[in-house]
């Protein structure tokens, strides 16, 4: 039973953030509120993942894009974990795949960036609450399209993306070169596209990635 938000005990919220200014923004704007409380703030997922454990807030307000660790990764971490934190997720990505994925890994609430604060707010409540936060029609979008992918072909595709060789990906997943070579043959044969660059983009605007 969650607990109810008060003045005296407002809710406790960590926000990762890797835009210096959009998250001072959103601390002052949600301090505002008398029901909630901005307890710490992060510009990337790992810290964020170590900030969790040491301030155990209600809610973790992140973005999906962040250096070491996603907002996606960060929720899926939080899940194995089983962390008694509820996760919202405010991005510019108003992509299908994100949100799909979001789901998958326990997200409750999924806002863009353009939303007004007074939304960001209401949804915070309600997610806190056991209920969900996200535009419908972006909800309707995220099951008409499955994402083919599995984790390892989109954890290849996303270093491939990034420039690296099958030799350096095989290095950094502790996998055999033959074995990447394999995983980006099928992600690229999954997307019906030529290549691995052609695939990473597909994924990338899918939001498979």
């Amino acid at each position: 039973m969650p607990r109810m938000p008060t003045a005296d005990d407002p809710l406790r919220i960590l926000i990762a953030e890797d835009q210096a200014m959009l998250r001072g923004a959103l601390t002052a704007l949600l301090d505002l509120e008398a029901d909630l409380s901005v307890v710490g703030s992060v510009g990337d997922g790992e810290s964020a993942w170590r900030e969790l454990q040491r301030l155990e807030p209600d809610l973790l307000v992140t973005d999906i894009e962040m250096p070491g660790l996603t907002g996606l990764e960060l929720a899926q971490r939080i899940q194995r974990h089983q962390l008694p934190v509820r996760v919202v997720i405010v991005t510019t990505f108003a992509r299908a795949g994100f949100l799909r994925r979001a789901l998958d890994a326990g997200v409750g609430g999924y806002l863009l960036k353009d939303a007004p604060v007074e939304e960001l707010a209401r949804a915070l409540r309600r997610v806190h609450d056991g209920g969900r936060a996200i535009d419908p029609q972006l909800a309707l979008e995220a099951w008409s399209e499955p994402d083919p992918l599995t984790e390892r072909e989109r954890q290849a595709l996303r270093l491939a993306g990034e420039g690296m060789g099958a030799g350096d990906i095989a290095s950094k997943l502790g996998l055999s070169h033959g074995t990447v070579r394999n995983y980006l043959s099928e992600a690229i044969g999954k997307l019906g596209v030529g290549n691995r660059i052609e695939a990473y983009r597909l994924a990338r605007q899918k939001g498979w990635l």
